[in-house]
């Protein structure tokens, strides 16, 4: 896997300060996408293990609120493949760190056995990640007021309550932003 960039001090793909890892590769090809050099699997440089390691070092921190998975698209299987150590590494060693994934994918079908974009670590991966942001930029449905998502049909989905309950439950926002007009 290649990736286009990592941030280490970002604030806008998720909850606090946050590193984040930009995947590259994606076949998705929204329409309006903010990164479209990143549907190129070759784009950027390569994932290695030091790149892994770099990643878990800068989450350590107490002021850095956890990891952020982005692209590209994390949840193509090739990605998937290369991304289910890292999570699982992270959810291990810093267990107080949130994993927040924006992926193109809903999450009915990364849970559908007929989904040729589930694999055989899509639900190691799953188990990992405390908000899913899910579904296709959409450009007719953009909407700058949105927190944390682009487009008005992505969902922020709480996904250990999901994966409980059996049923989508939304990410609750803190209540201050969530009755703030933008």
């Amino acid at each position: 896997m290649n990736y286009a960039e990592i941030k280490y001090c970002d604030i806008a793909n998720g909850v606090g300060v946050r590193t984040t890892l930009f995947v590259s590769g994606c076949t998705h090809h929204c329409p309006g996408c903010f990164q479209p050099q990143t549907w190129d699997f070759a784009f950027g440089k390569a994932y290695t293990d030091e790149v892994a390691d770099a990643i878990v070092e800068s989450l350590k921190p107490a002021y850095v609120a956890g990891l952020t998975l982005l692209g590209g698209e994390p949840m193509e299987p090739e990605n998937q493949r290369a991304l289910v150590g890292l999570v699982e590494r992270v959810r291990q060693e810093l267990p107080n760190k949130s994993i927040w994934c924006y992926t193109g994918d809903v999450l009915e079908d990364l849970l559908s056995e007929k989904s040729p974009r589930r694999t055989e670590v899509t639900d190691r991966i799953l188990a990992c990640i405390d908000v899913l942001v899910d579904g296709s930029f959409v450009l007719e449905k953009k909407d700058i007021s949105l927190r944390f998502r682009g487009s008005s049909n992505q969902r922020l989905i709480d996904l250990p309550a999901t994966l409980k309950s059996g049923k989508i439950v939304p990410w609750e926002d803190e209540p201050i932003f969530a009755t703030h007009a933008w």
